[in-house]
């Protein structure tokens, strides 16, 4: 019952910005933290950033430290990505993804129980 929606993906030259939404809706659950993951072509899903919903403390991939940022508005159920100084190598599909309860890491996608659709994020050299 709960969905999530990634929106605000597009192509943007490198050193750019881009700012991406995930909204949920649906079914009111108690999220402990919500996560964005990314898959270039041919590539796994990794790991970009996590917000822990109730403190809105943040943890990040050493790839996008100092260059993303990741925050919350309660009111609207929406978790941001704000990537900045985007480079090529940031090119890929992005995933919101949701934990309703308590993990260790939550730097792997198994430890996540609801997921978005994805928005392409292309950034051109």
């Amino acid at each position: 019952q709960v969905q999530l929606v990634e929106s605000g993906g597009g192509l943007v030259q490198a050193g750019g910005s881009l700012r991406l939404s995930c909204a949920a809706s649906g079914r009111t659950f108690s999220s402990y933290a919500m996560g964005w993951f990314r898959q270039a072509p041919g590539k796994g899903r990794e790991f970009v950033a996590v917000i822990l919903w109730s403190n809105g403390r943040t943890y990040y991939a050493d790839s996008v430290k100092g260059r993303f940022t990741i925050s919350r508005d309660n009111a609207k159920n929406t978790v941001y990505l704000q990537m900045n100084s985007l480079k090529p190598e940031d090119t890929a599909v992005y995933y919101c993804a949701a934990r309703a309860s308590y993990s260790y890491t939550l730097r792997t996608g198994t430890e996540y129980d609801y997921w978005g659709q994805g928005t392409q994020v292309t950034v051109s050299s």
